[in-house]
């Protein structure tokens, strides 16, 4: 039994180690606000928190310190949580009795003090109460600890893994998790099908493990009960200490503080008890043998047990009477407890146990549960025995205060009046035993002034830019003086001059002219010239695929007065004799197309109407393309009318054939639909017949009221009535039938005016207004739902700089690759332009490359590309050119990763902007944060132009000021909201029945019954109305949502809840995997007509099995259907045309060398007809049937796919994307190339490919629209703003009126979440950092215009959104601000000045990796490079492999840091290629980096006493989470108080909970000290040192190992050895490749820069690794 239950234990372990290494690091509240409740495990926070470092034995303040800190900070960031401590769990404290009692005071203390969700009604976690809960509250999943504090309780938490991915909960790992401002980053593991199956084929197995473990845990415990209590047992205990409490309350009957009673009964328990064990040992020894005695352990006497509780009380009265401020000055004292106390200790403990977990004996008492944090401070009980032990035995009497005495004597005369069992002594005096309850050590007392903390003080600097923005904090602060020692010490170097572009081998010219000079050079290459033709060639092709727009030719017409904009509207100009020709021209064309219409439609109408008549919907569809295309309104009449009269008589045929039981009531929705459009869209063309033809439809329908107010007509009416009615009528209300069938087709409100501006469409008001803002050279935010048409202001934006002028910018920033390919393609597509020699329209500029990025008008970029080029010093004329930037998808301002960076763009840029989003919650904020922004560039402006009017005379910068006059801005910010979409959604719930997927609708919201006063027939927006529109749907969906929160206010819950079962689907969890019933999902997708569709998944492997899956389920399909010979036919076939073929080559040649003869020219005929019949005859046999693919053979023709193959055929996954188009099938992910994505994108536009799979990539922006939108897994990264985004892709606007969205395997309480949840609110990230800081100065410093450069610097500084309406935040900035120019003195890469000098450039081209870049300088300068980069004896300039492996190894340890989890080093793991965990960096350099982080965390700790003086102290005194303030008035009249609490100072920076466990301002200079420590409300924390420590260390202080994916891959070359040995996704591996390759790229270009000496060791070696990385990389 022993050997299977350590076996199944072991296989648990394996699992969970296996995914554990696999497991993502990754954002647990993505922007969740509503969309998410997850749950945390109350034991694992517990034991988290309990091995927190600087956490002492028995403070338990300062550890409930820590666990609001860290739920606190959850719930900030959006967390929504219940905190589950499960019953079982208790018995794995059975040998440390202090943290079970720790435990309920934390269960006790959130229950009563916080409003947290606290369940304790669960026994364990494979319990049928625990599933069920599960499966009600559906949590996405459990933040769980991977190791206990034993081997049980690591067990435990293993059970508790493994039940939560069988209930499809996901695991997220407390171990290694970090957060910033906006987020909680943490290990995650997914619930997968095989976790679910191993639980499922172990189900059992794992039950009776568990029930043994639990078993053997209680025994433990009971045996350990026995050694203290003897004969009592658990529950006696329980007895005893009930029978005490009774006693307290006779004591104490008007009850009192939870900290007085727990000391009193504890001590009073804890002293009987031992009482007891005494007397038991005694007996005992009786019966032994004198040898037996003299082994047997010495216990503390009665006496000595009686003087530890007397301290004890002694230190509960100081807790009473003490605020923390005084307390966090304690003395800390080293020494330990002796070891015979340790049974006092734990006899205690359990007795604070017994009293805790029995609450209910307290019930009828007044007791303040307030303090329940604060029972116990060990440190403090330390300190008080070591004055009376120690120095009160030496002579030193200090009296002890009359509050604190009168409240000691007070306690312990209740422990004497409880104790029955002897008499105990009298207060005082406290000690009566000379027994040393502390061991000695030669320092017993923690100094804080054992380690000096560093000199405070800043390094002067002389530089307007630092001035300006911190001017007013300066005079405050410390300076060196100039012949201080550090300031004379400080190294000089020569300045550095910005001239290497990001990535890039050519060296950029300050000259970087229009005609752009090497671009000449290479066009005298024609392979070259053909490559550029084939780009502009595709990027038309595929912009066109983008947009139905035709390409518009502009001309300069130069920028044009406002004031003259509409002056035709107001004056009227006399007619000419030419304009009246022109006239009668147009009219004569006009009445010529109308002819032609009406002869097109005389020639269609009867077969439509035929068709109608036959198949309906057909019919319709048929009539429907026809009045599309029809640009004559007499002609759409026409048509409409008759469509209404076929509609009339194929409903009353109908009628007639079913009777009055089953109706197809889509034959009347389309009758309405015809009568809508005739009564909205041609009412000035009906005539009375036309009139009395739609009354007698609506009569026909049933709909008698609206028939008779549109055409009164009783005659007929009575007729119709009498006889008819019961047999046509739809029998329902004509309002509830057009809102219940005809939905999504009603009428959207749209204006019939165009705008002159516009000629492709007529805009909307919302949309003329963000024309009206480009033409004034306003700003605005938008906010517009997906698909809605807000982009089109981008391109007017763009098309009105076109044409103003050749010079001026247009610059679409655009959050990912993806769109910026597209927008480009869109723009070269929509442009076409005659520019000057060197100039283009459209350019591009990312990471990877740029083409023609500053000789165009429209540069399409992503963030961090432009923030490369305003942040240029030389590159600030070109930036003056910039008349318009367009931010798309400005919710990325606060997303995961780059957010600072969108930020940063905003302010710094001077022209007016569009900011573009579908989802921001509070667009006001932000809106007045950009206008903040505006105002201070008015200010700037206005500023220069006084400075530039006063220069005039010498010109330096007229052209500037005359660019401004010509496009002077206005500095409004404008906020446009639109929030309706053009298409309805439907929501539909997918499940599997009987192995079939079957589809249930969810209705998001609820409706109210037929008999209400909001009956839809009663409304007052209704009565009387034949055409309901969708503005007067939306006015009564108000209505009812409002009727329905008052049913709720006003107590009629039990209505409400019926209405919302009535509408929940009939849903059916599968227990299965769902995956497995994808390809059924597409199919019935395709029965329906619900194609094309996206799928989206979050797993890479997932999205691209998905379709493979769909993709064989096809091919198997035609494999059924092909006749059983047709595999050998093909190959005969095959087989003799490659013969016919041969016999055609060899005529060809005979031919060539003799004469033609009419006999073989014959024969050559007949071969070359059996070639043409064989190849139709093989095309035929392999061809794939209709109902086999979903590819939509017509969409595009065999050339156009052609091109759009080749382009893929060079690379990785070109193949089998072409074999899935083919299919119809395709997928989309962000670890594919360009190329293989456009492909996708583009067959899916044009139709061709009906069904994509994947992932998040699709969410931002792209085009790609679709009928369909499935949600095929559940992820992390499902939250509410991803669905908005993502969902947004369905219906097609101008194709579809009705999008559908499809959860497949998404749990319901999800579902719910997701539909109801608010999108997230822009918050700002902290931003700035050292890198970024040095790029400002370089602006400032080096730029063409000074002045200019410096006024973008002092704009990002100063408009931070983290810091706006915050000025105690601006002030910390400031503070950061100044530490940073500090570090970059020290450090040599500025001067004084605030002038870049040295490596800076090399720095900032690095920035992307703070603080590796600033590190690798450092080991550059200390010349361990030149030191490692020795060459071969034979050759100097090539470096042997070692040497090329080290120097990866010292890369990889600076920027390939990707952390495995903890436990996962400790796995006994066999790996194959790879050594998978990094070995840590050469000694010297090891050395070199301790060096380095030991001064930086010098000088920070420094910055942190300095900006400690910003704490609002008033929460530094509070718990975060329950608000319980422990403040008061200090103690001021006792001397011992004063004594043991000395130390005032060094605990400035260091919050006051955590002093209480002995951490001072010294522990700042430690390595790895956590974040908690820190005071929380500077608003800044050790992740804001530029320090790389080389082992991180987790939570529970154990070492998380690196991974050597980098290192390992350049010795072995295999990207499957990187996913087999170190658990990468070949995506993922394949990118983090890529970005060490660029990362060593951009060293070796700016080591080659930099370095005036050709042949230097260091140059020559990155430059050899650079080539070698890259041809291994390039075979992958």
């Amino acid at each position: 039994m022993e050997e299977y239950c350590t076996e199944l234990l072991e296989n648990m372990s394996q699992l969970i180690l296996e995914n554990m290494a696999k497991a993502d690091f990754s954002s647990l509240l993505n922007d969740f606000v509503e969309s998410e409740f997850f749950l945390i495990d109350g034991d694992s926070l517990l034991v988290t928190c309990v091995c927190e470092s600087s956490l002492k034995s028995g403070q338990s303040l300062h550890f409930f310190y820590l666990v609001e800190r860290y739920l606190s900070d959850v719930i900030n960031k959006g967390g929504q949580f219940a905190v589950v401590f499960f019953k079982d769990a208790e018995y794995a404290y059975f040998n440390v009795p202090k943290l079970v009692t720790l435990r309920t005071a934390l269960i006790l203390h959130l229950q009563k003090n916080t409003t947290i969700d606290v369940w304790t009604k669960f026994s364990g976690c494979l319990t049928k109460e625990w599933n069920n809960c599960l499966d009600q509250r559906c949590p996405y999943f459990l933040i769980l600890a991977d190791e206990g504090l034993n081997d049980q309780q690591t067990h435990l938490f293993n059970f508790t893994a493994i039940q939560s991915w069988a209930a499809k909960v996901n695991v997220v790992l407390f171990s290694g998790q970090t957060s910033d401002i906006l987020r909680l980053y943490a290990y995650f593991m997914q619930s997968s099908y095989t976790k679910q199956m191993f639980y499922m084929e172990n189900g059992k197995k794992i039950v009776m493990v568990y029930k043994t473990l639990i078993k053997r845990l209680e025994k433990w415990r009971d045996k350990a009960l026995t050694a203290l209590f003897g004969d009592l047992k658990f529950n006696n205990m329980v007895g005893e200490a009930c029978e005490t409490v009774s006693l307290l309350k006779q004591v104490w009957p008007e009850g009192s503080d939870i900290r007085r009673v727990l000391c009193a009964a504890s001590c009073s328990l804890s002293l009987d008890m031992y009482h007891c064990f005494l007397e038991s040992r005694e007996k005992e020894a009786s019966q032994q043998t004198f040898e037996v005695k003299q082994k047997k352990d010495t216990c503390l006497t009665l006496n000595d047990v009686e003087d530890f509780c007397k301290l004890h009380c002694l230190s509960v009265a100081f807790l009473l009477h003490l605020p923390l401020s005084q307390r966090a000055r304690s003395r800390f004292i080293t020494c330990k407890w002796i070891q015979d106390l340790k049974t006092v200790f734990k006899m205690k403990n359990w007795c604070e146990y017994f009293i805790l977990s029995n609450t209910h004996m307290f019930e009828s008492w007044s007791l303040n549960f307030l303090h329940l944090s604060d029972l116990s401070d060990e440190p403090l009980l330390k300190n008080i025995a070591f004055y009376y032990e120690k120095e009160n035995a030496e002579g030193l009497d200090l009296n002890v205060g009359d509050v604190i005495m009168k409240e000691y004597v007070q306690l312990w005369d209740t422990v004497s009046k409880l104790v029955r069992k002897f008499d105990v002594g009298e207060p005082f005096p406290v000690r009566t035993t000379k027994l040393h309850f502390l061991q000695k050590t030669p320092s017993p007392i923690k100094e804080s002034s054992q380690e000096t903390m560093p000199n405070l003080g800043f390094i002067p600097l002389s530089c307007t830019l630092v001035d300006e923005f911190t001017g007013d904090i300066l005079k405050d602060l410390p300076f060196l003086k100039r012949d201080d020692p550090i300031v004379t010490s400080l190294v000089k170097y020569k300045e550095f001059d910005e001239l290497v572009h990001w990535h890039s081998h050519r060296p950029l010219s300050d000259d970087y002219d229009r005609t752009k000079a090497n671009f000449n050079e290479q066009s005298r290459d024609p392979y070259y010239l053909r490559g550029i033709q084939k780009y502009h060639v595709f990027q038309r092709f595929y912009g066109n695929s983008l947009d139905s727009v035709s390409s518009k030719l502009i001309t300069t017409q130069g920028a044009k007065p406002k004031k003259d904009c509409f002056k035709s509207k107001s004056s009227k100009t006399h007619e000419t004799k030419a304009d009246i020709i022109a006239r009668e021209n147009k009219k004569r064309l006009l009445a010529k197309e109308e002819q032609k219409e009406e002869q097109r439609w005389n020639s269609l109408s009867f077969y439509i109407e035929e068709e109608m008549k036959k198949n309906l919907n057909s019919g319709m569809k048929k009539l429907e393309e026809f009045l599309k295309s029809c640009k004559s309104n007499s002609v759409k009449f026409q048509a409409e009318k008759v469509g209404l009269n076929v509609c009339l008589k194929v409903w009353k045929d109908h009628c007639r054939a079913e009777g009055e039981t089953t109706k197809d009531l889509s034959k009347a929705v389309g009758m309405m639909k015809r009568i809508h459009s005739l009564l909205d869209k041609h009412s000035e063309l009906l005539q009375e017949a036309d009139q009395k033809l739609i009354a007698r439809c609506l009569m026909y329908l049933g709909f008698d009221e609206l028939a008779n107010s549109l055409y009164a007509t009783q005659d007929a009416a009575d007729d119709i009535k009498m006889r008819k009615k019961n047999k046509y009528s739809v029998g329902i209300g004509p309002a509830r039938f057009q809102l219940q069938y005809m939905g999504h087709y009603l009428i959207r409100e749209e204006r019939k005016d165009p705008d002159p501006r516009v000629q492709d469409f007529i805009p909307d008001t919302w949309q003329r207004e963000l024309l009206d803002v480009v033409d004034n050279y306003e700003s605005a935010v938008i906010v517009a739902p997906t698909s809605s048409g807000k982009t089109y202001a981008s391109y007017y934006c763009m098309e009105k700089v076109l044409k103003e002028s050749d010079e001026g910018v247009v610059v679409y920033v655009a959050p990912t690759k993806a769109l910026v390919n597209q927008v480009a393609a869109t723009v070269q597509h929509r442009y076409t332009k005659i520019m000057p020699a060197g100039e283009v329209v459209c350019g591009v500029f990312t990471r990877e490359y740029r083409h023609d990025a500053l000789n165009c008008q429209v540069l399409v970029t992503v963030p961090a590309c432009f923030e490369i080029l305003l942040l240029a010093p030389h590159r600030q004329n070109w930036v003056k050119r910039i008349r318009y930037v367009i931010f798309d998808e400005v919710h990325c301002l606060g997303g995961e990763i780059g957010a600072e960076i969108w930020e940063h763009l905003l302010v710094m840029i001077r022209c007016p902007f569009l900011a573009l989003s579908a989802t921001i919650s509070n667009p006001q904020h932000l809106t007045e944060w950009l206008q903040s922004v505006k105002r201070y560039w008015k200010e700037v402006d206005s500023a220069m132009e006084k400075g530039t009017f006063s220069k005039r005379s010498c010109g330096s910068r007229g052209s500037y000021h005359k660019e401004r006059v010509q496009a002077r801005q206005s500095y409004k910010v404008r906020l446009v909201l639109y929030g309706e979409r053009y298409n309805d959604m439907e929501k539909y719930l997918c499940s599997v029945r009987q192995g079939d997927v079957c589809f249930d609708h969810f209705h998001p919201c609820a409706a109210l019954t037929v008999d209400h006063n909001l009956c839809p027939e009663t409304f007052t927006h209704f009565k009387n109305k034949i055409v309901i529109k969708k503005l007067d749907a939306r006015k009564y969906e108000e209505s009812l949502k409002e009727e329905f929160t008052n049913w709720i206010k006003n107590g009629n819950e039990e209505e409400a809840r019926m209405v919302l079962k009535k509408l929940s689907p009939n849903f059916q969890e599968h227990r299965g995997r769902m995956l497995d019933f994808f390809p059924r999902l597409v199919e019935k997708l395709r029965e329906m007509d619900k194609l094309p569709a996206i799928f989206f998944l979050f797993r890479l492997g997932d999205v691209e099995e998905c379709a493979e899956d769909a993709c064989e389920f096809l091919e198997n399909k035609q494999e059924e259907k092909r006749p059983p010979k047709a595999d050998k036919e093909a190959h005969i076939v095959a087989n003799k045309l490659r013969k016919v073929r041969k016999s055609l080559e060899k005529q060809k040649i005979l031919n060539e060398k003799s004469q033609k003869s009419p006999r073989r020219l014959d024969q050559a005929l007949m071969s070359e007809a059996e070639h043409n019949y064989l190849l139709k005859s093989l095309e035929k046999n392999l061809e794939i049937p209709q109902d086999c693919t979903y590819a939509d053979q017509k969409a595009i023709d065999d050339e156009t796919l052609r091109m759009v193959f080749s382009r893929v055929k060079f690379e990785r996954k070109g193949d089998r994307l072409k074999i899935l188009a083919r299919r119809g099938i395709g997928y989309h992910h962000s670890s594919m190339s360009a190329k293989e994505k456009q492909l996708v994108e583009i067959l899916f536009r044009k139709g061709f490919i009906r069904v994509v799979t994947a992932t998040g990539t699709l969410a931002l922006g792209i085009n790609m629209p679709c009928k369909s939108v499935v949600f095929a897994q559940n992820s992390v990264y499902l939250d509410a703003l991803n669905f908005r985004q993502m969902s947004g892709r369905a219906g097609r606007r101008g194709q579809d009126l009705l999008g559908d969205v499809y959860f497949f395997d998404i749990p319901l309480p999800k579902v719910e979440k997701l539909i109801k949840s608010k999108v997230p609110e822009l918050r700002g990230q902290f931003p700035l950092s050292i890198s970024f800081i040095l790029r400002l100065m370089l602006l400032a410093s080096k730029a063409d215009d000074p002045e200019d450069g410096k006024a973008k610097a002092l704009s990002v500084l100063k408009h931070s959104l983290l810091s706006f309406k915050q000025p105690r935040v601006t002030d910390m900035l400031k503070l950061y601000f100044l530490y940073s120019l500090q570090f970059l003195v020290k450090q040599g890469h500025i001067d004084q000045e605030g002038n870049p000098t040295g490596f800076a450039g090399l720095v900032s081209h690095l920035h992307y990796h703070e603080p590796s870049n600033l590190i690798f300088v450092s080991f550059l300068v200390k010349g361990l490079f030149h030191k490692l980069c020795q060459p071969i004896s034979r050759d100097p300039k090539r470096f042997s492999e070692d040497v090329m492996e080290k120097l990866v190894l010292v890369l990889a340890n600076l920027f390939g840091r990707r952390y495995f989890p903890a436990k996962f080093g400790d796995a006994n793991t066999k790996f194959y290629q790879s050594k998978v965990f990094l070995d840590d960096l050469p000694e010297d350099f090891s050395d070199a980096l301790l060096e380095y982080n030991m001064q930086v965390t010098e000088d920070f700790a420094s910055f942190l006493l300095i900006v400690s003086q910003l704490a609002d102290m008033k929460q530094e005194y509070q718990l975060p989470l329950s608000k319980i303030e422990f403040t008061g008035k200090e103690c001021e009249d006792s001397p011992l108080v004063s004594h043991l609490m000395n130390c005032v100072e060094g605990r400035v920076a260091v919050s006051p909970f955590v002093c209480l466990s002995g951490n001072f301002d010294v522990d700042l200079l430690h390595p790895g000290v956590p974040d908690h420590v820190i005071l929380h409300t500077i608003g800044i924390n050790h992740k804001q040192a530029p320090v790389l420590w080389p082992h991180r260390l987790d939570n529970q202080g154990r070492k998380m190992p690196l991974n050597a994916y980098a290192l390992d891959f350049y010795k072995h070359g295999s990207l499957l050895g990187l996913v087999q040995d170190n658990r990468l996704h070949e995506g993922d591996a394949y990118y983090l490749l890529k970005d060490f390759f660029l990362t060593i790229k951009s060293i070796s270009v700016s080591l080659r820069e930099l370095c005036e000496n050709e042949d230097d060791n260091v140059v020559l070696a990155f430059e050899q690794l650079s080539e070698s990385f890259q041809a291994k990389f390039e075979k992958v």
